[in-house]
């Protein structure tokens, strides 16, 4: 919603040159402009977030799929 752009747009810019802000998202960097959705203030949000940004790209399978696994049988005696 607009409400919501215009929180995160007051979050950002309130961080912005004050200290480091950490963003986990799993929709890829080149869709969060449309996701945002207002032309000027993705711009604007996006160019405080992404400038002079550290990206860590994770892939690989999802550990929760190897915690679901069933477990080993543990012996009760």
């Amino acid at each position: 919603t607009a409400q919501q752009r215009q929180d995160l747009m007051e979050v950002i810019e309130d961080r912005h040159g004050r200290g480091s802000t950490l963003i986990a998202s799993q929709l890829p960097t080149e869709h969060w402009h449309d996701y945002i959705g207002s032309a000027t203030l993705a711009d604007a949000i996006l160019d405080r977030l992404l400038h002079g940004a550290h990206r860590l790209n994770l892939k690989g399978e999802s550990l929760r799929k190897a915690k679901t696994q069933k477990p080993e049988s543990v012996d009760p005696s």
